[in-house]
């Protein structure tokens, strides 16, 4: 049994074979499952039971899933989101992730890598008021505090906006940011995703062993960037 097992989850799917599996697979995790088939139900029971994660199918058949994240991020709702959708079109995930979705995984999906995003979200829920000062994956140590990057023990010099991409990527570590999140932050809200495109580029070659093979910035096609972290990869 998991040292989560107190953790409420809802899971919001209108097809009761998925919500059946999960709520197995989850239950066995350790995670206190409670269920909803339609928005209405979902919008309920967050209010209700706040729990502290939502899996939400965008396919509901009283309003569109995404409607229900705008919904609770409206009311000031904290609870991690995680969209799971046969939707695979990337203007779903950005739309999903713009309106406040923490991460967006697609059907079919493994269990283990579901559970690994949901360890994730959490990880983010907690931190959202300020990530941990010291950051690390793998080879890549990001110190927020002293503003110093290390790859492989030694120093690594950033521009200004080199690091103000990296110190979101940390902040958010796990999580897919949109290109226009990360635009909007970084330059304002008039600027080509060009740019964005090339500091990355940059960044990879100042941090990654093998920039053409990443290891830490992992592109989300058509969507945005995700910095890699321990329990997502």
């Amino acid at each position: 049994m998991s040292s989560h097992g107190t953790i409420p989850l809802v899971v919001v799917d209108d097809e009761p074979p998925i919500r059946r599996l999960l709520r197995t697979s989850l239950t066995a995790q350790g995670y206190r499952i409670l269920e909803a088939g339609s928005a209405r139900a979902a919008l309920d029971i967050v209010a209700r039971e706040a729990p502290e994660v939502v899996l939400l199918d965008l396919g509901l058949p009283d309003q569109d899933g995404l409607e229900v994240i705008r919904r609770l991020r409206a009311t000031g709702s904290k609870v991690a989101i995680i969209v799971l959708s046969s939707r695979g079109e990337e203007s779903a995930k950005v739309d999903a992730l713009d309106l406040g979705a923490d991460d967006y995984v697609t059907k079919p999906f493994g269990m283990a890598e579901l559970v690994a995003r949901i360890r994730t979200a959490l990880r983010h829920r907690v931190q959202r008021q300020g990530a941990e000062p010291l950051f690390t994956h793998g080879d890549l140590c990001v110190d927020l505090t002293r503003r110093r990057v290390t790859v492989r023990g030694a120093e690594v010099k950033l521009s200004n906006k080199e690091w103000d991409i990296l110190r979101l990527l940390v902040l958010h570590a796990g999580q897919v940011l949109t290109h226009r999140m990360i635009m909007q932050e970084v330059w304002g809200p008039k600027v080509d995703v060009q740019y964005l495109r090339i500091y990355v580029r940059q960044l990879r070659r100042k941090l990654e062993e093998q920039p053409d093979r990443p290891q830490h910035i992992q592109t989300e096609t058509g969507v945005g960037y995700r910095l890699l972290a321990d329990d997502v990869r």
